[in-house]
């Protein structure tokens, strides 16, 4: 099963993907796309947020190098929980990611994986161009995990809608 629950920042989608992973089995990996930056003294902050809400006996799979991704996911038994593809994206230095690699560790997963991203679409646009190649590399990506996921929710305002899959959509 991989269920992608996206939502914009802040928006609560980090707790309702902890909850998901927790109710689909007892042994949680939770898979942190880029190793802490000591330097990074806000994300750092966030970070212990996202630890201290965590339950204790989870594990967690912090990725050195953004490449490592799709074979920890091979290598992890029971749930992996992803927080977030947003993160992973922007540790490759021109955005380009292995999507194919990702989805094919995603679909031969035997356990279930929750994966949080950002849905970029929602938020106010980019003023330069990098930040619009980090939008439009995002957003291409969830459109592909989307696609491949069996439940994808959306997260607004604490608030979770399941989106309907795109069968018999032109």
């Amino acid at each position: 099963m991989i269920v992608l629950v996206l939502g914009g920042t802040r928006s609560g989608k980090s707790g309702v993907a902890e909850s998901v992973a927790e109710s689909l089995g007892p042994v949680v990996t939770y898979v942190a796309p880029a190793a802490l930056d000591g330097k990074d003294a806000d994300f750092a902050v966030r970070v212990a947020a996202h630890q201290a809400r965590r339950p204790a006996h989870w594990g967690t799979v912090e990725c050195e190098a953004p490449e490592d991704m799709p074979r920890f996911l091979a290598d992890i038994e029971g749930v992996a929980l992803i927080d977030s593809l947003g993160t992973w994206v922007a540790r490759h230095s021109d955005l380009a990611v292995e999507a194919d690699g990702l989805l094919d560790a995603l679909v031969r997963r035997t356990d279930p994986v929750v994966i949080v991203s950002e849905e970029v679409g929602l938020s106010v646009h980019a003023p330069t161009e990098s930040g619009r190649r980090f939008a439009d590399a995002l957003g291409l990506l969830n459109q592909r995990v989307a696609a491949a996921a069996d439940r994808v929710l959306l997260v607004v305002a604490g608030r979770v809608l399941e989106l309907p899959g795109s069968e018999g959509v032109d």
